[in-house]
């Protein structure tokens, strides 16, 4: 191996090299963030919030296709934030920019570790690694994806207009708006990232395919349960378009890994 030859401290300097370009490319992007931002938060962050958003106009056409009469499938849906700090618009601001470079530096965070921790790695390892990583970054961004187009919009429209007297009107907060899209977007997408932290797990002798096998029952079950909290809407379409893709990388983490090995 090339770096053999480095001593600890040769390590330290490569890695506090490594950290630095990290770190350099997320403020360069949150720049790059912070200047469009004005144009972004219309279009994008708050797009969820009016009635023309791309999923609101699957939904109606999934209700007429299938006569389908839930208010989810045919109410028109607009939504209108306050602000009640004098200075959340300049830290929402700041912090929107700072999360979106978070996100979308992913591929170029997983390429500093590839190069960081190649030479250390045997030919097979780093056939294995590389794949590894290059899933880890195309499931992120498809969790974070299905988190932005259909989870977040389904769980706004919910507790937005979810009543719990006729008296209360509910006014929805700049800051509670983005912290829960903020949370929601990157929970899913970390959650896609479940078949390569089985995966690792395998590695470590943690699980194994016939472990994972067992529980399935049991692992539906729960992915059952936590779709209906992060959508209880109450009908079964919303409530499949979260728990199918999470049953999926379960089903995808099974197929990953190999058998235990017998000593």
């Amino acid at each position: 191996m090339a770096d053999n030859e480095l001593t600890f401290w040769d390590h330290l300097e490569v890695l506090r090299r490594v950290l630095f370009r990290i770190l350099g490319v997320w403020f360069a992007l949150a720049v790059v963030y912070f200047i469009a931002m004005p144009y972004l938060f219309d279009k994008v962050i708050l797009a969820p919030c009016h009635n023309d958003f791309v999923f609101y106009g699957l939904l109606r056409k999934i209700g007429e296709a299938f006569h389908l009469e839930g208010d989810f499938f045919s109410e028109t849906f607009s939504l209108r934030l306050i602000n009640i700090n004098l200075a959340a618009p300049f830290f929402v601001h700041m912090s929107t920019a700072f999360w979106m470079s978070v996100v979308t530096a992913t591929p170029y965070l997983f390429y500093e570790v590839w190069k960081f921790i190649r030479p250390a790695l045997y030919p097979n390892e780093r056939r294995g690694v590389r794949k590894a990583l290059l899933l880890g970054t195309v499931m992120f961004f498809l969790g974070v994806l299905l988190g932005y187009f259909m989870v977040y919009p389904l769980t706004l429209r919910f507790l937005s207009t979810y009543q719990l007297s006729a008296t209360i009107e509910t006014q929805l907060s700049l800051n509670s708006y983005i912290s829960n899209f903020m949370m929601l977007v990157l929970c899913m997408g970390l959650a896609f990232e479940l078949p390569l932290v089985t995966w690792l797990l395998s590695l470590l002798g943690v699980v194994h395919k016939g472990m994972l096998r067992k529980y399935r029952r049991h692992a539906i079950v729960l992915i059952v349960i936590a779709a209906a909290v992060i959508t209880p809407t109450g009908d079964p379409f919303t409530l499949a378009v979260v728990a199918i893709p999470l049953w999926l990388l379960y089903e995808m983490s099974v197929g990953m890994i190999k058998e235990k090995k017998e000593d």
